[in-house]
């Protein structure tokens, strides 16, 4: 469905003659190809799900915004732009996410459902926030909010 999403956006990018956001549609249609070219072996019908790519796009923009950092550092703002600019275009395709009051009660939810009873079943919460909320939330910011609350059991 998202595969087809971004497909779809890319013929109207094109129409449009949108250059920029062209070839960022084409940028994560490559990445999502190299990720079912790597899952062959794994899957049976060698593409990668839904939840991947929506795993995909936000690793992507975590790589944008570190980019920005250094950009920023470095006093280049038309890169600051240019980056910015793809995580506005990669966004659009993610669902809406969370904030941080909706982080913490999911986390608090996850934590009661699975019985995880201290910082060793850190990973097993995480895993069943992926994979819940796939593409809805900071996993980054999650993590924290899962740790903080796992060290005061």
């Amino acid at each position: 469905m998202l595969r087809e999403q971004l497909k779809a956006a890319l013929k109207t990018a094109m129409i449009e003659k949108d250059s920029r956001k062209i070839s960022t549609i084409r940028l994560i249609l490559a990445a999502v190809k190299d990720r079912d070219i790597a899952s062959r072996g794994t899957n049976k019908d060698g593409l990668i799900s839904n939840d991947d790519i929506l795993q995909l796009l936000q690793s992507m923009i975590k790589q944008r915004k570190d980019s920005i950092a250094m950009y920023t550092k470095g006093g280049r703002q038309d890169l600051v732009d240019s980056e910015q600019g793809e995580i506005d275009i990669i966004q659009s395709f993610l669902p809406k996410q969370m904030n941080e009051e909706e982080i913490k009660a999911c986390v608090a939810d996850v934590v009661k459902s699975t019985g995880a009873a201290g910082l060793k079943d850190m990973g097993k919460v995480m895993a069943a926030l992926r994979e819940q909320f796939a593409g809805q939330m900071d996993f980054g910011l999650a993590s924290g909010v899962v740790k903080a609350i796992l060290a005061a059991k």
